[in-house]
């Protein structure tokens, strides 16, 4: 009978020369990689003892057995099996978690104290020495913005007592700036984090938010080239499990944050961009920033970004049932949809599953892959439909292109989620939002090997794009059949090339994306002066998000335009473009409610919850309107002016401060609430549409309702709609909503302003 170590030895002359395998290109991965635990490229005779262990970690589906699929799997860049450091890989799958805590969770609690991670850490080594001359631990390396970068100094000490605090404002409210307090047991805890980057081991430590303390929450580095080429002493994205010792803990209704250090981004904005064009768009992670302090010292301000996992799927889906997988991956991905045969280990080494993982789940997706690419193209359009949510795809891919996603689906045929509602329909959403709104980016920066500029071929990944990059590039990549298929559907192909220019008009014109890049520039100046562990530098974050284009001498901004520059010749080229041109007028509405499906039904014929996000969403209604008002209701000044009133059917009282009211599908932002606005539970609120000047404690909208129909939009602080009235022509002193409050169908009604509702009889 053959010995561990002859199994082993075996493993390595067999294995490590690697396998093909069909299709474009894969790093493959070599065992020798798996097996030098410690990195010095030698395996020890302990490293042969613990082999089983390490080599468990390729049987992905878990039956035992380890096929050429399995070995062929690869790995993120930065990410090999063995930890940081390792060859890089198309990522998905491949970025297999080293499996520490079933080993050395003495105790059976579920995670590892600080005694059992320090035996953990004597068996697993930290991977410093693998990162020298990347900008890695151990080493300066080319890492952020400048190359060589000189040691960091420790920054300032915060108190949590000078702390401004916000309890009212919810996690993601882009007008705030909160200070998130990191306490750990260890002053080591930098060394304990990379240590077990790229295992599930996560470091508890103590959060303290608002003046509240949440304790073990789990903590990790995250991040591929946003922590390999980070220098030493740098700050380093983090990702904080907040139920990661209480399965119940949260964070105003979040149990997941990733907290992400922006490198190569100077004006640290593209995720915080990206949210707020895309999000009347189509379901879409919030941003905003905050100040992380570490054991009493200030780390400097990070993007916070949301996780897509069930609470966002409760947000914008009603239902956190159903797949989702999660397509991570580099310029060499292979994670866009393409079908590649009925061997479901195919798409496990493509596709990350996030949420319970059944053979039914996989089979969908298969099928999808399959309908997607051997459908002929009339008839591709009406295969999909069943199965796709074809207008979420149209918009995923406008937005993805419009702002020059350079992680995205377009360049990388990876970077994005899936998911599969309980009615069996998939749903395509952004994932990375960090390398957007940003000019060409060195070579292959407007197309890439094997196409032309702005066209990219089959020959390879098209590049970074800028500002000229054309919206129709890709069309005749296989690697991506969302737009070389979709696409190429003529009608689907016009309503594509309707939301770029919709997103072009609104979401890129410079007087309503300015006054966003305004305020977070105000918001973070002085934080980022202060802070000793930047990737970038103030000088950069201010040319960055300058509101029009630096006048440096001999600074063209041709290759690298501020915010302003870029924005400004995107619109400009994509309003140019000669079939945006010739397109006929505008979609009737852009906002992706009138797009969002409606989920019938869950698993077993059950009706899913009502749509209720973690601040209540779902209980604020448009209740009732008066659009012809001339002898009926007077307002506070003692005139007749129409009006509108919202209800709050919760049990709580509602804060509207900060959220917006319209009449607009195109500027869902005409009317903001003011500060200190709310509704009591139960409790009703009028707002008299009469373009007004605000009076006092009275709400005057600056815009008046038409007596001949239309709709009306309620909005929170993210552009996310809560609720849409539509009404049609009214009659004279009539008034029109629902019966009964909130939740009944809309009628005619007795004009009842801060009552409930009658009916006619």
């Amino acid at each position: 009978m053959p010995t561990s170590k002859s199994i082993v030895l075996s493993l390595l002359v067999s294995v490590s020369a690697g396998f093909t395998q069909p299709g474009p290109p894969h790093p493959i991965v070599n065992v020798h990689q798996i097996l030098d635990a410690d990195g010095d490229h030698v395996i020890s005779a302990q490293e042969i003892a613990n082999a089983h262990r390490q080599l468990r970690k390729l049987d992905i589906n878990s039956d035992g057995r380890i096929t050429e699929n399995e070995i062929t799997v690869t790995f993120p860049e930065g990410h090999g099996p063995g930890g940081p450091g390792g060859p890089g890989g198309r990522g998905g799958p491949g970025s297999l978690t080293v499996e520490l805590v079933r080993d050395f969770d003495k105790d059976g609690d579920g995670f590892l104290n600080l005694e059992e991670r320090t035996a953990a850490r004597a068996e697993r080594p930290s991977r410093g020495g693998r990162e020298r001359g990347r900008g890695g631990p151990g080493g300066r390396g080319r890492g952020g913005p400048g190359g060589q970068r000189d040691p960091a100094t420790p920054g300032p000490q915060v108190a949590i007592a000078d702390a401004k605090i916000f309890p009212q404002a919810r996690l993601y409210d882009p007008a705030v700036l909160r200070t998130l307090f990191l306490e750990f047991e260890s002053k080591e805890w930098d060394e304990e984090l990379k240590a077990f980057k790229g295992t599930d081991v996560e470091v508890p430590a103590k959060l303290t938010v608002d003046g509240k303390t949440y304790r073990g929450v789990g903590v990790h580095y995250r991040g591929m080239s946003s922590y390999s080429h980070v220098p030493e002493d740098y700050k380093r994205s983090f990702n904080l499990s907040i139920d990661h010792v209480d399965s119940k803990q949260r964070l105003y209704g979040y149990q997941t944050l990733n907290l992400l250090n922006c490198n190569g981004d100077q004006s640290m904005m593209s995720s915080a961009l990206f949210s707020h064009v895309a999000n009347p768009y189509l379901p879409a992670p919030m941003a905003n920033f905050v100040n992380v302090v570490v054991n009493g010292e200030s780390w400097g301000v990070y993007a916070n970004v949301q996780q897509f996992n069930k609470d966002f799927l409760k947000e914008h889906y009603g239902s956190s049932k159903g797949a989702r997988w999660k397509v991570s991956g580099n310029p060499r991905a292979d994670g866009g949809l393409r079908y590649v045969g009925d061997d479901v280990a195919e798409y496990r080494s493509r596709f990350e599953i996030k949420s319970k993982d059944t053979d039914e789940s996989w089979q969908a997706l298969i099928k999808l892959c399959k309908t997607l690419n051997e459908t002929p193209q009339k008839k591709l359009e009406e295969a999909l439909e069943p199965m796709l949510n074809i207008d979420g795809v149209l918009r995923f891919l406008a937005m993805d292109i419009a702002v020059v996603n350079s992680d995205g689906y377009w360049t990388r045929a990876s970077d994005y989620n899936i998911y599969r509602d309980p009615n069996g329909v998939f749903h395509i959403l952004p994932h990375d939002m960090n390398e957007a709104f940003r000019g060409s980016r060195g070579p292959g920066g407007r197309g890439g090997p094997g196409g032309e500029p702005g066209r990219p071929g089959r020959g390879g990944p098209p590049g970074h794009g800028g500002p000229d990059l054309d919206p129709l590039t890709g069309l005749d990549n296989e690697r991506m059949p969302l737009r070389s298929k979709l696409l190429n559907v003529p009608n689907l192909r016009e309503r594509y090339l309707q939301y770029v220019r919709d997103i072009a008009r609104n979401g890129l014109d410079w007087k309503n994306i300015s006054p966003v890049i305004a305020r977070y520039r105000g918001q973070l100046k002085d934080e980022i002066a202060l802070d000793t562990r930047k990737l970038g530098t103030l000088a950069g974050f201010l040319k960055a998000t300058a509101p029009a284009p630096a006048k440096a001498a001999g600074d063209d901004h041709k290759e690298r335009g501020d915010l302003h520059d870029f924005a400004m010749k995107r619109q400009e080229y994509l309003l140019q473009h000669k079939e945006i041109i010739a397109l006929p007028k505008q979609l009737a509405s852009i906002t992706y409610r009138s797009a969002r499906p409606k989920i019938a039904k869950e698993s077993g014929g059950k009706k899913p919850a009502p749509k209720s996000a973690p601040n209540g969403e779902g209980t604020l209604v448009i209740n009732e309107i008066m659009a012809s008002n001339s002898t009926s209701v007077k307002d506070p000044q003692g005139e007749y002016e129409d009006w509108i009133e919202l209800h709050n059917r919760g049990t709580t009282e509602r804060d509207l401060s900060g959220m917006y009211l319209s009449d607009s599908s195109s500027n869902i932002r005409k009317w903001k609430f003011p500060a200190a606005t709310v509704i009591a539970p139960g409790g009703f609120l009028i707002i008299w549409a009469d373009e007004d000047k605000p009076r006092g404690t009275d709400l005057h909208a600056n815009f008046k309702l038409s007596k001949d129909g239309e709709s009306l939009y309620l909005t929170d602080r993210n552009d996310r709609v809560l609720d849409h009235l539509k009404f049609k022509k009214q009659r004279r002193n009539a008034a029109y909503g629902r019966y009964p409050d909130g939740a009944g169908k809309t009628q005619s009604l007795l004009p009842s302003p801060s009552q409930s509702n009658r009916v006619r009889e």
